[in-house]
């Protein structure tokens, strides 16, 4: 294993771990061990006599029960299936030089190989122990194969593996150069020797299979007796864990020191500068998602080649980002992906379990739920969004009786118009009359989402001071929400409903908080009438109980959004269906900002602190001089979904 300091520290506490197992089996046999003595006591006349007949046989049946029990525990600590990660198996002949590389560097470090590699949709690496039986060749025989497409997996043959499985984060494969990824997984690679000690394999699997009985003991899919049994069996292995946390933790961070001691040996200049590329490649990741990629989850489309898109968005981020100026030069080098036989195949893969874990997508494609190519996302995804966020927009104002518009200067089409929600929106005299006096006199407050507007302009302040507040708060918006922030108002939130706490004080008028009321409710039936996405479909791989459907998503990217929000992003999608149809304006992609407007083929980036400045204040005229400015027909009719 090493004279690293951090090995021999990880291997006492181990040792640690193994003594708390032992007392465990020690308690459970000492009753058995005193009905020995007394059954041979008594047998050999010894012990005999008196009342020691009667506590031969309480003690021989106390024995048969803790033994009973100490075996049941044993039992299902002994079956309990581990928590495995999902991820996208890579078989050798899918990646032989990736596998030529690991095996390189694990020479080089001196230590065993992992005994595979597997690609998880995160930037991050790690080592995954699956010598479960769960894992094993003959329960993938069964169907129990790792989660990853067919092309990808291929057969398993010998004996369990003892080196663990090298997990590596699919972007990293995308994103850095090869020199880069080899010198970011030395440490990770380095953890396979202290893994490889007997002591410490030991006291890792006592504590999974602890951690698993936990969570079948606390399954509630049970009948009353197996849930009785299994709260014994989950107080038990409670007890055992939390008696083994310390050690345990410790055990790990002393197998991370000597696995990064020994990988100081190599490649130690490039890993200082790879780690840059790390959190370059995080922030780039985390808004591709949250921006390109759950856009498209909500629509049923999945992205289907996320880490290339990764390389686009990192790429656009180092050239806006002048303190990552000279990354691109680095663009030139042999890209990690280059290491895969079929880099595309396994992006689509990747790509599909992202949209699982993040979203909670099903596991195939469907006529709901299909994959879209980069070219096609503003058609399939951009302008579906825009379209389908107008038509519910307009649905609601049906629903809440807003047929006409109240402005007798605009005329009032057929169809739906734009000048509908404006002119909704808009706050008049009579709002403005309407609006109760504060305390005391003087202006009116914001009274919330039921309340009328606020902060308008007192009749009695000077007309300059009015115009120079408003440029005033609308320059506060322009800096708030000029920055990472698409042209469709949404920033990324998660598909989820608001129930309209938090900015909802920020609205115009009562009309505003009534329509952005009435379109959270909308959205809220609509989730709850879709059906449960993954439902009916045979969920395969030794990761399969982590993919209940009421469990996913299981990393969700973003909190519900808020009333306002939802009002901002429907207001703001019906001004882009306007100016598709009206001006000719396209939909668009931003790599960083997600769905963007173009027109005449410049990003329109000054629409969000306008459309604001309307749902909070009630104020169009900004927005209006927008419109004009850029060719738009707010009274033509839209084309909806």
């Amino acid at each position: 294993m090493g004279v690293e300091v951090g090995a021999q520290a990880a291997r006492s506490r181990a040792l640690a771990v193994l003594r708390i197992r032992s007392r465990a089996l020690a308690v459970a046999l000492l009753p058995a061990a005193a009905a020995v003595v007394l059954i041979a006591g008594g047998t050999t006349g010894h012990i005999s006599g008196g009342h020691w007949g009667v506590t031969r046989w309480i003690v021989t049946g106390v024995a048969v029960v803790v033994l009973l029990c100490a075996a049941g525990i044993a039992l299902v600590v002994a079956r309990a299936r581990p928590a495995v990660s999902p991820t996208v198996q890579i078989a050798e002949d899918s990646a032989p030089d990736l596998y030529r590389m690991v095996r390189d560097l694990a020479d080089r470090l001196d230590v065993p190989a992992p005994s595979a590699i597997a690609l998880t949709p995160d930037c991050d690496s790690w080592l995954e122990d699956r010598t479960h039986r769960a894992q094993s060749p003959s329960a993938a025989a069964s169907g129990d194969d790792t989660e990853g497409i067919r092309s990808l997996a291929g057969p398993r043959h010998g004996r369990l593996p003892v080196a663990p499985v090298l997990v590596i984060g699919s972007p990293f494969l995308w994103w850095m150069r090869v020199g880069e990824l080899r010198a970011v997984l030395a440490p990770v690679v380095a953890g396979t020797g202290p893994s490889a000690h007997p002591d410490i394999a030991a006291a890792r699997r006592f504590v999974r299979g602890l951690d698993a009985a936990v969570a079948v003991a606390a399954e509630p899919t049970r009948g009353p007796l197996a849930r009785t049994v299994l709260a014994g069996v989950g107080w038990v292995t409670r007890l055992l864990l939390r008696s083994c946390r310390g050690h345990a933790a410790e055990m790990e961070r002393g197998v991370a020191a000597a696995a990064a001691e020994r990988a100081q040996a190599v490649d130690y200049g490039v890993r200082i500068v790879a780690q840059e590329q790390v959190g370059l490649a995080y922030a780039g990741w985390d808004r591709l998602l949250t921006r390109v990629a759950l856009p498209a989850w909500r629509m049923g489309r999945w992205p289907s080649r996320l880490d290339a898109g990764v390389v686009a968005a990192l790429t656009e981020l180092s050239r806006r980002d002048r303190l990552a100026e000279g990354f691109t030069s680095r663009l030139g080098e042999r890209p990690a992906c280059d290491l895969l036989e079929e880099p595309g195949v396994v992006d689509e893969a990747a790509s599909l379990l992202a949209a699982r874990l993040f979203h909670g997508g099903p596991a195939e494609c469907g006529p709901d739920w299909a994959p879209v190519g980069w070219q096609e996302y503003p058609d399939e995804v951009v302008d579906r969004t825009w379209r389908t966020d107008a038509a519910r927009l307009h649905r609601v104002l049906d629903a809440q009786g807003v047929h006409v518009t109240t402005n007798p200067t605009t005329r009032d089409a057929d169809g739906p118009t734009l000048s509908r929600v404006l002119d909704h929106l808009t706050v008049t005299a009579a709002d403005t009359n309407a609006a109760p006096s504060a305390p005391g006199g003087g202006r009116p407050e914001k009274t919330g989402a039921a309340g009328p507007a606020a902060d308008l302009a007192d009749p009695s302040e000077p007309a300059a001071d009015s115009t120079e507040a408003r440029e005033h708060h609308d320059d506060e918006h322009e800096q708030h929400h000029h920055e990472g922030e698409g042209e469709d108002g949404d920033d990324g939130g998660s598909g989820g409903v608001g129930n309209g706490d938090g900015d909802e004080g920020t609205l115009g008028t009562e009309r505003t908080a009534t329509l952005a009321a009435g379109l959270s409710a909308e959205l809220a039936r609509e989730e709850a009438a879709a059906p449960i996405r993954g439902g009916g479909t045979e969920q395969t791989g030794p990761d399969r109980t982590l993919w209940d459907d009421g469990m996913l998503p299981l990393f969700p990217l973003q909190p519900p959004r808020s009333g306002r929000e939802i009002l901002a992003d429907h207001v703001t999608a019906m001004i882009c269906c306007a100016a598709m149809d009206t001006a000719g304006a396209i939909p668009g992609l931003d790599w960083l900002d997600g769905p963007i407007l173009l027109i005449n083929g410049e990003r329109a980036a000054d629409l969000p602190p306008r459309v604001l400045t309307l749902i909070e204040d009630g104020d169009p005229t900004p927005l209006r001089s927008w419109l004009h400015h850029s060719g738009i027909r707010p009274e033509k009719p839209v084309r909806l979904v």
